[in-house]
């Protein structure tokens, strides 16, 4: 009768030990969820937007962002691409980072989706994109223990031009799909990828070009299916993801046509000649650059950039073209959310 307690006793005490356990990791899950996603603003909770005033030569306007996470450490800003596009194709982010615990921050540039658009093309200049950028890092707190700056395609031309004036900011820096020199771009479009077109169709579009009848509707029902299909976002048109073409459908004409001219095929615009090639080993911020194998952008010449900066890192997505963060999704978020943790664990190489 004594031996049969004991059993008992000690069968309640292992289920018991079994239990706690078993819910320890979801406490601790508990735990970093409630501080992933606390409030980090007083008051009214508005879903982590915040609406900054910024100024400009032309007086003050507002530009819109939306933090998504908390993480003291990694704290990440994105600068969309067109110019003129909007944050809203990196919302496949949201199916990565979190998970990680990675804080990103979304954010329209001046004149782009939800922030004002002053319909100014005098404030079309690299250099004043600059000093909103730095404005939006000071609005938001973020410093040198924290912040990590991608810019995709034209947010790669801002955030390569930011880090050359203020990478003493910054913690970490990520080039996505795009080149050091727009005259390098401009010669790979004509030398490389205009050779990939039939002769046929490529003799239609210069034509179109010739004639400057950039409004001409043929011009991108030509370029869609044999160019952008190819070099933009691998996937036939009709199945790119919803969020490329809410975001795409919302550019801002003016500002990418003044800035980047009437396509993605090569270059026309205010940026024709930017060249900061021999600039890359002043930014010593570690440094990720990020190309696709059928990318608008060489990807020979970002595997060259990463060996420029005193502290650079290449990623290829072999499968990937301009947006490879869709195309070659994977290879991309690994690439990326590895970059980030090894900066932030100081291992880094």
């Amino acid at each position: 009768m004594i031996l049969f307690k004991r059993n008992i006793v000690g069968a309640l005490i292992l289920v018991f030990l079994i239990t706690l356990s078993c819910k320890q990791p979801a406490s601790n899950t508990k735990s970093s969820n409630s501080i992933y996603f606390a409030a980090t603003d007083s008051g009214v909770q508005t879903g982590g937007i915040k609406v900054i005033s910024i100024e400009t030569p032309k007086g003050k306007f507002n530009v819109w962002t939306k933090r998504f996470g908390n993480n003291p450490k990694i704290k990440l800003l994105l600068l969309n691409g067109g110019p003129g596009a909007t944050h809203e194709y990196f919302e496949c982010f949201e199916n990565f980072f979190p998970a990680e615990g990675i804080e990103f921050i979304y954010y329209d540039q001046l004149g782009c989706g939800n922030s004002d658009n002053p319909k100014d093309t005098s404030l079309w200049d690299l250099p004043r994109f600059v000093e909103e950028v730095e404005q939006v890092r000071l609005a938001l707190n973020l410093d040198k223990n924290n912040f990590y700056l991608l810019g995709h395609s034209w947010g790669g031309i801002l955030a390569m031009q930011y880090a050359l004036k203020y990478q003493d900011n910054l913690k970490g820096l990520i080039i996505s799909n795009m080149m050091s020199s727009c005259p390098d771009y401009g010669k790979y479009a004509q030398d490389v990828l205009a050779k990939q077109f039939d002769p046929k169709i490529l003799d239609s579009i210069r034509e179109i070009e010739k004639k400057g009848d950039f409004q001409n509707p043929k011009y991108m029902e030509l370029l869609m299916p044999h160019f952008y299909a190819k070099h933009i976002l691998r996937m036939p048109i009709n199945q790119w993801p919803e969020p490329v073409n809410r975001s795409f459908s919302k550019t801002n004409q003016s500002l990418y046509v003044t800035m980047q001219g009437p396509s993605e095929f090569g270059i026309a615009g205010k940026l024709l000649n930017w060249d900061i090639k021999a600039e890359l080993p002043k930014i010593k911020t570690p440094t990720l650059t990020i190309g696709g194998t059928h990318d608008t952008m060489d990807p020979e010449h970002m595997k060259w950039m990463s060996t420029q900066f005193p502290m650079g890192r290449f990623l290829l997505c072999s499968n990937g073209s301009h947006m490879s963060m869709y195309d070659d999704q994977q290879t991309y978020m690994t690439g990326l959310i590895k970059f980030m943790k090894d900066v932030d664990e100081g291992s880094f190489k």
